[in-house]
């Protein structure tokens, strides 16, 4: 049988707005980057992929709602969070489960993490070598918070949420995962208010730590950071976290082994797991005043990836809840080094200003989403913003000018028809990939109707569709122990092989065996490379 391989190649017509349309794309012309664009309704247990037309190219299912973020691996696998009711735990964001599905929607691992002490939250990340980090709490009842310095008037409900980082070792094929690493806010705290106890200092003195009776004019709720996001430094192997509710992102070595992550550094760099960097409001460490505070409630702090503008600079949506208009920023903290952050003893950690703000520039008060969130850096320059309580995605380019516009359909209400207005429709997050992202490889990713219904999509034209035929490939023996053979009539001038966690373990030229004698049994993704044609296939290691 032979293997399909859509080819695409972007043409410029004159694209133009849906002035009409009220959901799915509303704006669409030849300035839009264009790509796949991801993302997960709150309250649907479908996860979609679009081309700019609003076209469903491919959709995954899961039996619960996103926690909150999904990401899609280079070998064509989504892991997402899972929301499952804690009674305990209730926050918003609040999940407990993680899932892995491969293209096709079988369910690979899961993992649960809940119960009445414990929950994941929000975010996760896949790690390039195959684990995940992820984001969850843990309780520390009353008497452990006092007993690590919080003043007793800031405990309302009797326990305090200790924000924590746990990598995994996805066991696949189970329920059950190694946690090979962890992280707890718990153990770098400090605090002014009992002097009997150890972690008792000057504040200002110790900008590694946090600051344990500091609310940010919050009462003493148990979720008194809520952090909304983890994103991960490969380069650096360091980590960035954001506190919604202190208004601050951190980063932290993510090189320790898990009693080195207990420690303290020092104040610093060096091995520990106090805070590398801090930014956003420094009156959080007794450092300036409130005129000083620059984030407000901020999701998805990322560092820029490499080849784009702004590369390893720190992008962030400012949700702006106290302000009440969002903005996307970029900041560039000062080093000595890479990873190595500049702190001043007398202005704190900087940057004093962004190096780039996107504002409504009609009036600010006309881009505000006061939570979920998030924007993306693309490679032809523009930028992608997810206004995230109403559903919204817009795409910028260098002139702040919006050319690519959409609103999610899939809603509490159900699907939403074309021409009916937005409602319950909140994502946490969107993000676009280039055509040729590695995981659409040999995939068959012919558009088909759009989410909503009674769609309207008579002024979209984006792609142009040839339908290649990759010569007959086959792999024998699979399953193996050892040596793979491929047979093609055409010449292969790759082989990449990934684990089903999304890492590349193999790369070879020009060859048509694969050894696998070295490698763990289980299932790999073979992306198979000739003539600028790449065909994806499964193996099995026994």
């Amino acid at each position: 049988m032979k293997e399909k391989l859509y080819l695409f190649f972007i043409i410029f017509p004159a694209l133009f707005a849906f002035s009409q349309n009220t959901v799915g794309v509303k704006t669409n012309n030849q300035e839009s980057y264009n790509g796949y664009t991801l993302f997960s309704p709150n309250t649907s247990t479908e996860t979609y992929l679009i081309n700019n037309c609003g076209e469903r190219v491919h959709q995954w299912t899961s039996t619960f709602f996103p926690a909150a973020s999904e990401y899609l691996l280079e070998n064509g696998n989504l892991l997402r969070t899972g929301k499952i009711t804690n009674p305990d735990i209730t926050f918003g964001g609040v999940g407990g489960k993680i899932e892995l599905f491969d293209w096709d929607s079988n369910l690979l691992w899961e993992y649960t993490y809940s119960s009445s002490q414990i929950s994941q939250h929000h975010d996760i990340y896949p790690l390039p070598n195959g684990n995940v980090l992820m984001l969850a709490v843990s309780t520390m009842t009353q008497a452990e918070a006092i007993a690590a310095g919080r003043d007793p008037s800031l405990i309302i409900e009797g326990k305090i949420f200790n924000e924590q980082i746990l990598e995994l070792e996805p066991i696949l094929g189970t329920d059950t995962a190694n946690i090979v690493w962890q992280w707890n806010v718990k153990d770098h705290l400090v605090q002014d208010f009992d002097i009997t106890k150890a972690n008792y200092g000057v504040i200002s003195d110790h900008p590694e730590r946090l600051d344990f009776n500091f609310l940010n004019n919050n009462n003493g709720y148990a979720n008194w950071l809520h952090f909304n996001s983890i994103q991960y430094n490969e380069e650096l192997d360091q980590i960035i976290l954001s506190s919604r509710i202190l208004s601050e992102l951190y980063i932290i070595d993510h090189s320790t082994t898990t009693a080195e992550a207990a420690a303290s550094s020092g104040g610093t760099y060096g091995k520990g797991g106090d805070f590398l960097y801090r930014w956003g409001n420094p009156i959080s460490y007794d450092t300036g005043d409130a005129s000083d505070q620059k984030l407000f409630s901020q999701h998805y702090p990322h560092w820029i990836p490499n080849g784009l503008n702004d590369a390893g600079k720190i992008m962030v949506f400012n949700n702006g809840n106290s302000i009440r208009h969002s903005t996307v920023d970029i900041l560039n903290p000062p080093v000595s080094a890479p990873g190595v952050y500049i702190f001043d003893a007398v202005n704190g950690y900087g940057p004093s200003a962004y190096d780039w703000t996107y504002i409504d520039p009609v009036d600010p008060a006309n881009f505000f989403s006061s939570i979920l969130s998030g924007a993306q850096r693309l490679p032809n320059g523009n930028t992608l913003i997810c206004d995230g309580d109403s559903g919204y995605f817009f795409e910028i380019d260098q002139t702040n000018t919006i050319v690519w516009e959409y609103v999610n359909p899939d809603s509490a209400n159900g699907i939403l028809s074309q021409g009916h207005a937005p409602s319950a429709n909140l994502v946490f997050r969107a993000l676009r990939f280039p055509v040729d992202f590695v995981a659409f490889a040999g995939r068959d990713l012919t558009p088909t109707t759009p989410i909503e219904t009674n769609p309207d999509l008579s002024n979209c034209s984006i792609l142009s569709v040839s339908d290649n035929i990759f010569a007959e490939v086959t792999i024998y023996p699979n399953p193996t122990s050892s040596i793979i053979n491929i047979s093609s009539q055409e010449s292969i001038t790759k082989i990449d092989l990934y684990s089903m966690m999304g890492k590349k373990v193999l790369s070879i030229q020009n060859a048509n065996q694969i050894d696998l004698s070295n490698l763990a049994q289980g299932i790999y993704l073979a992306q198979i490379y000739s003539n600028h044609k790449v065909i994806s296939k499964k193996i099995i290691k026994q």
